[in-house]
């Protein structure tokens, strides 16, 4: 049972870590499929980090942080949306310029709030989403296999955790079997023949933008009131890069997503048990090399390696309404 319970542990720090990623890459894949190439959700997670976490220090409410992080991720989806469809500018550059205003403003924000070298206190209490005990937990522990699963890998995790899972059959649905989700694949393939249909490209696209802003504003909060205790600086460290190479890995696809940030969050969760990996190997391995392990998944992914993936045909194009 040493392995089993080594595993489950690792199982449980998956789930908890793949949680932004998969809020993120949900976010990507609402504004990718409506054509909007956006390099910035790194930067929306970062400012709703540090926005939730700013406000949820200052108000002790939680719920005040997780709004003001869709707030102020909602800002700089705004700002992407202006740049990249009413002023028809490059959409990649646009979102790495709001990554690295994201990556400044944090910081000074924070540093002139709370002056504590650009991180804002530690959250406790009614300031961060505490942990949900699942119905039968205690009931189902002593069941052998399934029990241990159930109670330290299902249950026992934040409110925002149960939401990212179902956001993924949300969005399939949203995508796929609603008017709304076939008008968005549409624009995202061929904006001039739903113009001709009578539908407006730039209202789908806006709103393709401003979704994702509020799920990059929901991954954000997380990182800040319940992964940890509160903003730091460059707490993303790349989860929004990643959450764009598990989409491309994924193909666009939602189920397919949720199966490649869990890949990622494993990778993440496996850093965190160095003796487990060389238990299992029986070998050392180096620390860093595990904290890479992510980071040269998405190097690999972004590469082609795992296959070809071919994006929405209209991702990255500007569209001009025809006269």
């Amino acid at each position: 049972m040493g392995f089993y319970a080594d595993l489950l542990q690792i199982l449980d720090s998956t789930l908890r870590l793949s949680t932004p990623l998969l809020f993120a890459c949900l976010a990507g894949l609402f504004s990718e499929r409506a054509g909007i190439f956006d390099i910035g959700l790194e930067g929306k997670m970062l400012i709703a980090a540090m926005a939730s976490g700013a406000v949820a220090a200052l108000t002790g409410t939680v719920w005040m942080g997780l709004g003001a992080g869709i707030l102020a991720s909602l800002c700089l989806a705004a700002i992407h949306g202006v740049a990249s469809i009413t002023f028809r500018g490059n959409q990649l550059i646009s979102g790495v310029a709001l990554n690295f205003l994201a990556s400044g403003i944090t910081v000074l924000v924070a540093q002139r709030l709370f002056g504590q070298g650009g991180r804002t206190p530690a959250l406790s209490g009614d300031a961060r989403f505490g942990e949900i005990v699942l119905p039968l937990t205690e009931t189902l522990r002593p069941v052998p296999v399934i029990g241990p699963f159930y109670a330290d890998v299902i249950s026992g995790h934040a409110l925002l955790v149960y939401v990212a899972l179902l956001c993924v059959p949300l969005t399939w649905w949203v995508l796929f079997g609603t008017r709304f989700g076939l008008r968005l694949r549409a624009v995202g393939e061929n904006p001039g023949a739903v113009d001709t249909a009578g539908v407006s490209v730039i209202r789908m696209r806006y709103t393709a933008v401003l979704i994702t802003g509020i799920l990059c504003g929901f991954a954000g909060a997380y990182m800040a009131t319940a992964l940890q205790a509160g903003f730091g600086k460059e707490m993303t460290a790349g989860r929004g890069y990643i959450a764009l190479a598990a989409l491309i890995f994924a193909k666009w696809r939602p189920w397919a997503a949720l199966w490649a940030c869990l890949l990622f969050g494993f990778f993440q969760a496996l850093a965190l048990r160095p003796d487990v990996v060389e238990n299992v190997l029986t070998v050392k391995v180096p620390v860093p090399a595990l904290d890479a392990l992510p980071y040269v998944l998405t190097v690999l992914v972004l590469a082609g390696f795992v296959g070809k993936a071919i994006p929405p045909r209209a991702g990255g194009e500007a569209y001009v309404k025809e006269r």
